[in-house]
């Protein structure tokens, strides 16, 4: 029987979920995967983790008892902590999931859930937080500079943060300047290419495009 993957402590992936079955599946296919997983079931212990183990990404659960999980991105942003977050949730709610990606999460997925789709968005998420290119210099388009090596963006000359998947989608509409994009398109440039069906609806591109718009109208 194949073995699996040996964790690398630099992809810590915590859960922050309260229902001990669902927190047991999440780790079970997290670790077979090859992530080191770590487990908090509230809102202020999440928080608290987040500081004291520094994970690659969150998996958060919307759903928690006392501060619930749109409380936990809003304190971690608040605080200027652009950890990757992917939310998990049973509320197949528009208002949540719109949101939850206007405070800055980077993804999400509703209960019930493949345990296969949620890897894959979490090696997504992760591929997305990477240096695109190590030695790459800056990407410039008028008053907006990208880091590409450090993935940060700053606007005449200040720093404003971005999330992985902003980031990424403010690249690509850099790098490809006069074109006109549709929504799939820009799904799958910035998501990848199983964007289409893992993602629930387009409305992800219009939430992500306009907080990239107001990111940059930030300093003006």
């Amino acid at each position: 029987m194949a073995q699996p993957p040996t964790p690398d402590r630099r992809h810590l992936v915590l859960v922050v979920e309260d229902e001990p079955a669902i927190a047991d599946l999440v780790v079970l296919h997290l670790q077979h995967a090859g992530f080191a997983t770590h487990v908090e079931r509230d809102g202020a212990a999440a928080v608290e983790a987040v500081a004291r183990h520094t994970p690659a990404v969150v998996i958060l659960d919307i759903g928690l008892p006392g501060q619930d999980g749109i409380e936990v991105c809003r304190a971690l942003r608040s605080a200027g902590d652009w950890t990757p977050v992917l939310f998990l949730t049973a509320r197949d709610d528009h208002v949540d999931r719109v949101v939850g990606l206007e405070l800055g999460a980077d993804d999400y997925i509703t209960k019930p859930f493949s345990p296969r789709e949620l890897v894959a968005r979490v090696q997504a998420v992760l591929r997305r937080s990477r240096p695109l290119h190590p030695d790459a210099e800056l990407l410039r388009s008028g008053a907006v500079e990208c880091d590409l090596a450090g993935r940060r963006v700053l606007v005449d000359g200040a720093e404003v943060p971005f999330t992985a998947t902003e980031f990424d989608l403010l690249t690509h509409l850099i790098t490809t300047p006069g074109r006109v994009f549709t929504r799939p398109q820009l799904l799958q440039a910035a998501w990848g290419e199983d964007a289409l069906l893992t993602l629930a609806g387009e409305r992800t591109v219009d939430v992500h495009v306009a907080q990239v718009r107001a990111k940059l109208a930030l300093t003006r």
